[in-house]
């Protein structure tokens, strides 16, 4: 049974949001910026990495596993890359502070990466693609989880569902890709379960060893579907090492022996496309492939193929005009935090 929702204003929800991290201490500055990007994922109709996700934000606040106080600090510099340490502070706080850093190396060097440590869940990490495409930067970011789907033929979770994030820069619509190594982002299969939807593909385990397109039996044990199979086995384990090795961070192994989910490795590389001196191509070069993919006849009529990031231009400006769409469970528990 699918359940009852309720239409918010962008501008009432990031309002709403920005007095409840007073309320738990925040200073403005950050009150303000995590109030908007928790309410710009939402717009962005990413609710699960949004409004579904601040209860247990403040969850964490409150039990002390993300420090209010504290924020990403420069560890280590080799050139055009660096090493900071978040400090257990706000994933979001300090997710934005390394992209923007990021973005600063790029800049100068043609290319920057800062491998951040010891920070927390970032949230939507597209929210960090659309940052550095708005400043006109080339974007991969990726970071490790807890343990949380299988490695290709085992029963237990030693895996992360690590998302995985490329963003280009356009003048007629950027391009982001902003994925989970997980068939489902867990956060997008418990907003099924808020809803009362069955999933549309299978996308973990239920507790027989049984793929499952049911959100509460796949949540029961946590063992989500690599993407690919064994294809997204792999690339899981190479983006934990990746992240491990160049932050000299926490590995998915590490994390999950934490009673939650703190201290995750996180990888911020950007490029400054102007290097190459062909802007006036690379346009040209982005929409010929847009174009291409977009001419295919669908296998269903009236189906229509986007690419990545086009998506969710269009859901933002729905959310605008009539309202963003959340659980009416879900709202009500926001303010009851209040």
């Amino acid at each position: 049974m699918t359940k009852p929702t309720v239409n918010i204003p962008f501008n009432e929800m990031q309002d709403v949001l920005y007095k409840l991290l007073l309320k738990y201490k925040f200073s403005e500055s950050k009150a303000q910026l995590m109030a908007r990007v928790f309410a710009e994922n939402t717009l962005d109709g990413v609710n699960s990495h949004g409004i579904n996700r601040v209860p247990l934000f403040i969850k964490y606040v409150k039990e002390g596993i993300i420090k209010i106080d504290t924020e990403a600090e420069k560890a280590e510099t080799f050139g055009s890359i660096e090493r900071w340490d978040g400090n257990h502070g706000p994933g979001i706080i300090n997710a934005t502070k390394c992209t923007t850093r990021a973005i600063e190396l790029a800049k100068t060097h043609g290319m920057g990466l800062v491998a951040l440590r010891n920070t927390n869940h970032w949230m939507r990490g597209g929210t960090y693609g659309w940052q550095a495409a708005n400043a006109g930067c080339i974007s991969i970011l990726f970071t490790n989880t807890k343990p949380n789907m299988p490695p290709w033929g085992g029963k237990d979770s030693r895996i992360g569902n690590n998302p995985f994030i490329i963003s280009i820069p356009r003048e007629s619509g950027h391009i982001v890709l902003d994925m989970a190594i997980s068939q489902f982002a867990f956060g997008k299969i418990n907003e099924y379960k808020l809803k009362g939807d069955k999933l549309p593909y299978p996308g973990g385990w239920d507790a027989d060893n049984n793929l499952s397109n049911d959100p509460e039996k796949i949540l029961k044990k946590e063992r989500g579907l690599p993407i690919g199979y064994w294809k997204g086995s792999a690339l899981s384990m190479i983006l934990d090492m990746l992240a491990t090795l160049l932050s000299a961070g926490n590995s998915t192994y590490k994390v999950g022996l934490k009673a939650f989910e703190t201290g995750v490795s996180q990888i911020f590389l950007c490029i400054a496309p102007e290097v190459f001196n062909d802007k006036n191509i690379q346009e040209t070069l982005l929409n010929e492939i847009i174009d291409y993919t977009h001419d295919v006849e669908p296998m269903h009529a009236g189906d229509k193929i986007y690419y990545p990031g086009e998506r969710t231009l269009q859901t933002r400006t729905k959310n605008l005009k009539n309202g963003i769409p959340v659980s009416t469970e879900i709202w009500n528990t926001v303010l009851s935090l209040m």
